[in-house]
């Protein structure tokens, strides 16, 4: 293979600016649990951690909460806010910090990467191959709220055996393994009292872990639905890599302290690639010597583990992603070219389009009484209040049998908060305007709620207002097949730039995300219809649904090209996505503005494309050493985060944040260009095309007031 050097230079026309806030001071410290971090895990860090944590031990019998010894140095025990500050200053000792706790991010989708948007689909074995035939079989490791082994999608069958390096283990849940189902570990919060009874076994209780882990690995499942919605094929990214599930959530969250053991675990079992559908919320960002996930990636990354999260729902504002650290394939959340449509009728048959997922039984005829929640203000409520349905702001007597027509724009209640005050008034029937959540299919079972866009709110409100007695009806939803344009950035979807590295472009890569249907636990009320078997898929969205979409095809790379490295899967996923949806025009974002490298990264994953991507830019253990260079850690430090720093490194001289725009990354993003300045980008390349000579073209697209050369040419 060779490699090639390219530089680009940048010259902007146009004053570009961006304002940095600074971070608040950290809250106050307390007693508590806390994260000693002690960098990788080598002979000379396990001397000094085991003596360190002999040390807490001695004087707190039950101060240990967790151990990290496999590819990660430290501990996490109980301490008081003054052990803890002494042990930071210990040699040694890279970081102490408090126990963080971090939230999930909550079919026909991999038939959508393949034929929506590639313009050539690959004849050799891609996504759909079962990958058990073939020499290498990838494992996939997931953290997450646990799986439900029974379920179809994890059928152990006919997957041949299990890969003889793999060195993982099921502990006492025997029966979760089957031979696709390989690995199965669960990890109590620091709280939990094994005293009370609480489960600390791998099963799901919640639905997520399932639904993400059917999503990347799961095997072929015919006539899938939920309860007939969505029918057809249901089939995971990779489905012959076996799955190893690392239980670190609770319906409470994700202990930090939980996810690095988990991550400390899967670099000893030898997963190849790990997916995280969880992080921190938007509005607290951790430094990545003080973030579990960021910690763990590098170290399983440095294990030649390919790490992928998502990005987070906090969007559509910007500098919301989170899981920013450059060794992380970090995903944001698009549509696929499937809608659920539940239509409301007016009187004289007129009918506006909505979206949801509702299982409603009041009939297709317009027989139903229809008011605006503002008609039904409370003399103590404001108006405001009213029309967006809020509880305690309407007159119960008027809502009474009747569906009502509810604005969305305040933010103070959700959508879930106006159902049941709706319901609990005795209403029968919910239209919500929202432009925003209108692109997502929310599932309110058997009530009749359903999701218009504003454009049509004028109609309605014009019928209200000129009808003595108007009245109306909400169907039951149905599927649009082929739905244009798809795909689109979904609202949630968490924006860039990084807060903490605006010269890494984030998210890197989007994938569907928005009304995925996979596999859900059994016997789970909560979505079961009344009368009815529980449902034995689910359909949901959120990153944590795209997420694993990547990490399935990161599988099948690493199944097809064994030999690759975490940064050249990257690579070959980023550098072949694509920017345009399946109506051959650029890829918009909810409310139909073309989309932004801040909304998907590179764009769309290519599940055929990923396979040959002819060039792939290798970012090296030097290029993650000089990033925590510039940004701002010391030689000395960075010698005990990583177990591969050569001997006589040293950070470069006034290393600084705008170095980072030349790490060989697969994306460039220059922070602060301004004026007539300029800006020299290296990147080296290396073609993996085959032993022959390769030609490649060049194409530059610059936005306006950017002139960008590139050599060579």
């Amino acid at each position: 293979m060779k490699s090639y050097s390219i530089s680009y230079i940048l010259f902007p026309i146009l004053l570009v600016a961006f304002l940095v806030e600074s971070a608040g001071a950290a809250e106050g410290e307390k007693d508590g649990v806390y994260i000693v971090y002690m960098g990788a895990a080598t002979g000379s860090s396990k001397k000094g951690h085991a003596q360190l944590m002999s040390s807490v031990l001695k004087r707190r019998k039950n101060a240990l909460v967790q151990s990290y010894e496999h590819g990660i140095s430290g501990f996490a025990a109980r301490l008081s806010a003054a052990e803890a500050q002494s042990i930071a200053k210990k040699p040694g000792v890279v970081s102490v910090f408090p126990d963080p706790v971090y939230q999930l991010h909550t079919t026909r989708s991999w038939d959508f990467l393949k034929y929506g948007t590639d313009i050539v689909i690959d004849s050799r074995p891609h996504s759909d191959s079962n990958s058990s035939s073939a020499e290498y079989v990838a494992v996939i490791g997931i953290l997450d709220t646990g799986i439900s082994p029974e379920s179809e999608s994890f059928r152990g069958k006919d997957l041949g055996p299990i890969p003889s390096r793999w060195n993982g283990t099921c502990g006492d849940a025997h029966d979760f393994c089957n031979g696709k189902i390989i690995g199965a570990r669960s990890y109590n919060s620091p709280d939990d009292d094994d005293d009370e009874g609480l489960d600390n076994a791998p099963r799901d209780t919640i639905g997520h872990g399932t639904h993400v882990a059917s999503t990347a690995a799961g095997t072929m499942v015919t006539d899938a639905s939920y309860y007939g919605l969505a029918t057809g094929n249901a089939k995971g990214g990779s489905p012959g890599s076996r799955i190893a599930m690392y239980r670190v959530c609770t319906r409470y969250g994700c202990q930090g302290s939980s996810i690095l053991a988990a991550f400390s675990d899967a670099i000893k079992d030898g997963v190849d690639i790990l997916s995280l559908s969880l992080g921190s919320p938007a509005s607290y960002m951790f430094d990545y010597k003080e973030d579990p996930i960021a910690i763990g990636a590098f170290h399983a990354v440095e294990n030649g583990i390919t790490v992928v999260c998502s990005g987070g729902n906090d969007g559509p504002s910007e500098e919301t992603v989170t899981n920013v650290a450059p060794w992380i394939l970090t995903v944001a959340a698009t549509t696929i070219d499937r809608k659920f449509e539940s239509n409301v009728v007016l009187q004289g048959k007129k009918v506006v389009k909505g979206e949801a997922i509702n299982f409603a039984d009041i009939g297709t005829s317009p027989v139903h009484p229809f008011l605006y929640g503002k008609s039904a203000k409370k003399t103590d409520a404001t108006e405001s209040e009213a029309r967006n349905c809020n509880p305690d702001s309407m007159d119960g007597e008027m809502i009474k049998g009747k569906i009502v027509l509810c604005d969305n724009d305040d933010n103070s209640y959700t959508i879930h908060d106006k159902e049941d005050e709706v319901q609990s008034l005795g209403g029968i029937g919910l239209v919500l305007v929202d432009d925003k959540t209108s692109g997502v299919a929310s599932n309110y079972n058997e009530f009749p709620l359903t999701v218009i866009s504003s454009k049509d709110a004028p109609a309605i409100l014009s019928y209200l207002n000129s009808t003595k007695n108007p009245v109306a009806t909400i169907l039951p939803s149905t599927v649009v097949s082929q739905y244009k344009p798809a795909p689109t950035v979904a609202y949630f979807s968490s924006r860039g730039p990084s807060s903490l590295s605006r010269n890494i472009l984030k998210p890197d890569i989007a994938a569907p995300g928005v009304d995925i249907l996979a596999a859900w636990m059994a016997n789970d009320t909560e979505v079961t219809l009344k009368g009815k078997e529980s449902p034995k898929f689910n359909i949901i969205s959120g990153t944590s649904m795209s997420c694993p979409h990547i990490s399935g095809m990161a599988a099948v790379i690493k199944s097809q090209y064994p030999s690759w490295s975490p940064s050249a899967i990257k690579s070959a996923i980023m550098s072949t996505a694509s920017q345009i949806n399946n109506m051959k025009a650029p890829i918009t974002a909810e409310l139909g503005a073309i989309a932004t490298a801040y909304d998907y990264g590179a764009g769309e994953i290519s599940t055929s494309e990923a396979l040959q991507p002819g060039l792939v830019y290798e970012t090296t253990t030097i290029d993650y050493l000089n990033f925590l260079c510039c940004h701002g850690y010391n030689t000395s430090t960075i010698e005990v985060i990583s177990k591969y720093v050569p001997d006589g490194f040293t950070c470069p001289k006034e290393s600084s944040v705008d170095m980072i725009s030349n790490i060989n990354y697969p994306s460039i993003a220059v922070f602060n260009l301004t004026g007539k300045q300029s800006k020299s980008i290296t990147r080296t390349l290396t073609n993996i095309a085959g032993d022959g000579n390769s030609t490649y073209s060049l194409t530059i697209e610059a936005t306006s007031g950017l002139t960008i050369t590139v050599s060579p040419n």
